[in-house]
């Protein structure tokens, strides 16, 4: 899947580079500050553009948004990192590439309605925020949920609406939805979320429970089309979709 830089993405990289490190006069906070952009613009060209992502907006936010912020403070510095983070609560930040791979998936843009389940550190649900103006993401752990929707709202993410509940059940007074993403391995297809997706639309799950694939499921008149992406390993779902798997 990885396949080496072109000679104008190492041009573009070398010049980004010069640029950040021309400002390495500065100390103190900012100078930290300096560091993460510079980890940032390193992790999507080394971590993402090189690896099939080439989604113009997906890379721009990936540029855009602190990952540095959305994990525990002792974690910050491994943020921009080729792997997932803890984020407590038995939960974690996704590995880099997989948020940009299932971003990509979706193929929204600012006129596109958007349901996250799973905001976990609210990470994505910012991702998807630089790109879409209505983003609507459900987290089941209140703690999680409510630390998110604060964040983004401290970060200027107010087009985000958070909300804590069990993700099975989507968000039905907000739908239907272009695009929705779940960031949390179900063992089948929640039919509420395919219900809530409008005709058309698209949707980024992984599916299984030991053994998981990364499936994106294409809403039409006549049903729906299921692809298989890449393995994957996320956290399970929990809530009302335990009851269901039988």
């Amino acid at each position: 899947m990885c396949r080496y830089f072109s000679l104008s993405v190492t041009l573009r990289y070398i010049a980004v580079m010069t640029m950040l490190f021309s400002c390495s006069g500065h100390s103190g906070s900012h100078q930290k500050d300096i560091d993460y952009t510079k980890l940032r613009y390193v992790m999507v060209e080394t971590q993402i553009a090189r690896r099939d992502i080439t989604d113009k907006n997906v890379l721009e936010a990936m540029r855009t948004v602190p990952r540095h912020l959305f994990v525990p403070e002792e974690f910050r510095d491994d943020a921009y990192r080729d792997g997932p983070l803890p984020i407590g609560h038995d939960q974690t930040i996704s590995q880099p590439y997989i948020v940009a791979i299932m971003t990509q998936l979706l193929k929204i843009d600012s006129v596109s309605k958007v349901l996250e389940i799973g905001t976990g550190s609210g990470y994505q649900a910012a991702v998807l925020a630089e790109i879409s103006d209505s983003v609507y993401t459900i987290e089941i752990i209140p703690a999680l949920g409510r630390h998110a929707d604060s964040l983004l709202d401290s970060l200027g993410y107010t087009s985000v609406q958070v909300r804590v509940g069990d993700g099975y059940l989507g968000w039905p007074e907000a739908e239907p939805f272009d695009a929705i993403i779940v960031t949390a391995a179900a063992p089948k297809l929640p039919q509420p979320l395919l219900d809530q997706l409008k005709v058309g639309g698209r949707m980024v799950i992984p599916v299984g429970q030991f053994s998981q694939e990364l499936m994106l499921i294409t809403k039409s008149e006549e049903g729906v089309v299921k692809e298989s992406v890449i393995p994957v390993r996320f956290v399970p779902m929990t809530g009302e979709i335990q009851k269901r798997q039988t």
